[in-house]
């Protein structure tokens, strides 16, 4: 079992900056990456970024390429995702996840992929 929990969401205005917080627990040993989701209202989850965690290497969708960046901190078991130049189609609920099965770049965006999932946090983006 592995539990995560999110934080750092919350209200920005657009071009405005945040950074999320995943901070895993349990059986973090079997860590091979850790990702964020996210999920807009009316809208399916979609892939945001992952991070694999021996050697950091990190992955992104297209759509923040540039704008966000994704780290851990090993030592800590947590994950973060910084956020910058925000606009109003980023606002969603962001979910991180957490995986110990290989990923490749086919597979690496599947959320069926994930095995572990966190409650979510609320990032919303004012015009």
């Amino acid at each position: 079992q592995v539990q995560l929990v999110e934080s750092g969401g919350g209200l920005v205005q657009t071009g405005g900056s945040l950074r999320l917080s995943c901070a895993a627990s349990g059986r973090t040993s079997d860590t091979y990456a850790m990702g964020w989701f996210r999920q807009a209202p009316g809208k399916e989850r979609e892939f945001v970024a992952t991070v694999r965690w021996i050697d950091g290497n990190t992955y992104y969708a297209d759509s923040v390429k540039g704008r966000f960046a994704v780290s851990r901190d090993s030592a800590k078991n947590t994950m973060y995702l910084r956020m910058n130049r925000l606009t109003p189609e980023d606002a969603a609920v962001y979910f991180c996840a957490w995986t110990a099965r290989i990923l490749t770049l086919p597979t690496i965006a599947r959320d069926d992929f994930y095995a572990y999932w966190g409650q979510g946090t609320q990032v919303t983006v004012s015009s």
